[in-house]
């Protein structure tokens, strides 16, 4: 078969080293719009074609983004192989991340990572390398429930009233479960943190190691695998659909984001200033709420994502999801938040959904254009933004849509090409929803108008 690149005589080497551990089959993953990963399987002796781009797609379409076009030229996969691991759930798997490209010339330009790739290199330029910390949210649920026309968490304890969140029985009762995702990102080498059970019933979350950006973006793409898995290994099903009830709590990926030096000095805490954050992290967060409206298209890119962006749940409990663009200290309601036990700044607003190389390419070029135009994020709000008179995130995705395509900054992060078919993916997306009429309005306006 024909490869993009020279094939390597020691990755002959390495693909028998993988056989005598047992490891049958390679892939090597491209990430669509959606942050699914696709690839073609191949038996692991064909492995240094593989690493060599031997495997050709044809994406438009595939992943949920572009029409589809049976005359548009293939696409190389060309594996990064600092990302491969063998899948601890299926060790006769070995897996990695590739980057999708035309031929090996050039990258494609509706590639996420290739789209990521392009802004740590424009950061690398000033002298700035990216890290980046994501605190991913999921629910886990019986399936047998989707008949019953709500979401069963597993156990009993997962029912408690106010909130399941923290409760230490909730978690020891779905320990079979959470044991299982934990043991799967040990031997991944993810450095967990901690877990727990969150606000609602049935909903987790994992915290580990942040890593440069698209490592860590790369981290978030396999923990959705293992989490999907661990899952279906339990009985459970999982999902990262921001809002699946209205009653129930959104599920966030928070991201904590910070800049280093080249010689890996952080350079958003200062020994002297505000709250001891640096004259950078405030113009980096002026920049993020500057260009947000935007970034929600990516942030927030599901119809669903606008019914976590609220600030109440349908009980009248306060969400707890941001709804208004602004930043503060400890003030869990603003957009932004800059923690006192870790120097990176805490993007609050992005939800489970989000592709996390495109929301943190935006994320990354936003805060780098408040740098570079010395932006000022204002006064930092102490009080419940909820009730106060600061400008709103969209409230829908046309509305963050539309702010994703005005956005001068928009045309300089993502290729001409990306942003017309994102957009109008997306407002399809919308249109489709929007067209539909729900029980809620029948029961509203049949009889009474």
């Amino acid at each position: 078969m024909d490869t993009v690149h020279r094939i390597a005589a020691e990755h002959g080497d390495l693909a028998r080293d993988l056989a005598a551990q047992g490891v049958k089959y390679a892939v090597a993953a491209w990430i669509d719009v959606l942050g699914r990963p696709k690839s073609k399987t191949v038996p692991i002796d064909h492995l240094p074609n593989l690493l060599a781009g031997s495997e050709r797609y044809t994406p438009r379409g595939m992943g949920g983004i572009g029409r589809m076009d049976p005359v548009e030229e293939e696409i190389a996969g060309i594996p990064d192989p600092a990302t491969l691991q063998v899948l601890p759930w299926d060790r006769r798997v070995a897996w990695m991340v590739a980057d999708m490209s035309w031929g090996g010339r050039e990258p494609y330009a509706l590639c996420p990572r290739s789209i990521l790739r392009r802004q740590v290199e424009a950061a690398a330029e000033t002298g700035y390398v990216c890290q980046l910390g994501v605190e991913p949210e999921f629910y886990a649920f019986r399936p047998e429930s989707l008949e019953a026309g709500r979401l069963v968490p597993m156990t009993l304890s997962e029912e408690i009233e106010p909130s399941p969140a923290y409760d230490v029985e909730a978690t020891l009762d779905s320990l079979p479960f959470l044991d299982r995702v934990c043991s799967y990102l040990d031997e991944l080498g993810f450095g967990v943190f901690s877990f727990d059970a969150e606000g609602g019933e049935g909903q987790y979350e994992f915290d580990f190691a942040h890593a440069p950006v698209i490592e860590a973006a790369d981290k978030v793409t396999l923990f959705r695998l293992a989490v999907r898995q661990a899952a279906k290994e339990s009985g459970l099903l999982a999902t990262f659909m921001p809002k699946p009830r209205a009653e129930l709590w959104g599920s966030g990926a928070h991201f904590n984001m910070s800049l280093e030096d080249m010689a890996g000095r952080n350079l958003f805490r200062a020994a002297q200033g505000r709250e001891n954050w640096s004259k950078e992290a405030y113009q980096f967060v002026a920049g993020v709420l500057h260009h947000a409206p935007a970034l929600s298209a990516l942030a927030n890119p599901t119809t669903n994502s606008y019914r976590r962006l609220v600030e109440r749940l349908a009980d009248g409990e306060i969400s707890w999801a941001p709804t208004k663009i602004s930043y503060g200290y400890n003030n869990r309601s603003c957009m932004i938040r800059l923690p006192a036990n870790r120097p990176a700044i805490e993007n609050r607003a992005v939800d489970s959904s989000a592709n996390t190389y495109l929301t943190a390419a935006y994320m990354l070029a936003a805060g780098l254009d408040g740098i570079r135009q010395g932006m000022d994020p204002g006064r930092a709000r102490d009080d419940l933004t909820y009730l106060a008179d600061v400008e709103r995130l969209p409230r829908t995705l046309l509305e963050a849509v539309e702010a994703f395509e005005n956005d001068p900054l928009t045309g300089e992060v993502f290729h001409e090409r990306f942003v017309r078919d994102y957009a109008e993916m997306k407002v399809a997306e919308w249109e489709r929803a929007h067209l539909e009429v729900t029980d809620h309005e029948r029961a509203a306006y049949l009889l009474n108008l």
